[in-house]
């Protein structure tokens, strides 16, 4: 089973939440580059206005892949993730990521359409404090082709 035009509407939330730890941050802020004090010390965050770290904008990015992965697998649409790629995704911030939250994604298929054999898919995800207030609001665009061969994969 796929992505069809049935697929429009389906919605799907994470089983569990994810707790975004301090050394979380600062390792993804590391990873990613980013220097920002704010992402190390607690007394930089301090004087954001913020009690704990904030963690980098694409740091949503860990909600965003674990939340799809399920639903992926939840409703049979975890075919091969390899032949699926992000085109487009827009966020909506709503207030900062900080160490100490506890997020949860809610995914939502917004669009389907198949052309010149590939379909392109729509998600609306948002990402829910554990007051189910949302966080973040983010669009995301994907494209999947079934018969797309990947080299040195069998």
């Amino acid at each position: 089973m796929g992505f069809t035009a049935d697929s429009v509407g389906v919605r799907f939330r994470m089983a569990d939440f994810y707790e975004v730890g301090r050394e979380k941050v600062r390792e993804f802020a590391t990873a990613v580059k980013d220097p920002h004090p704010a992402h190390y010390s607690e007394d930089a965050a301090l004087r954001l206005g913020h009690e704990t770290l904030l963690a980098p904008l694409t740091f949503v990015s860990i909600i965003g892949i674990l939340t799809t992965k399920q639903m992926f697998e939840e409703y049979g649409w975890a075919s091969d993730l390899r032949n699926i790629m992000q085109t487009d995704q827009r966020f909506i911030f709503h207030r900062p990521i900080v160490a100490g939250d506890r997020l949860t994604g809610e995914l939502c298929v917004e669009s389907f359409r198949h052309s010149a054999g590939t379909d392109i898919i729509v998600t609306r995800n948002s990402v829910l404090d554990d007051k189910g207030e949302v966080v973040l609001t983010a669009y995301t665009t994907l494209i999947r082709r079934d018969d797309i061969e990947i080299e040195g994969i069998g």
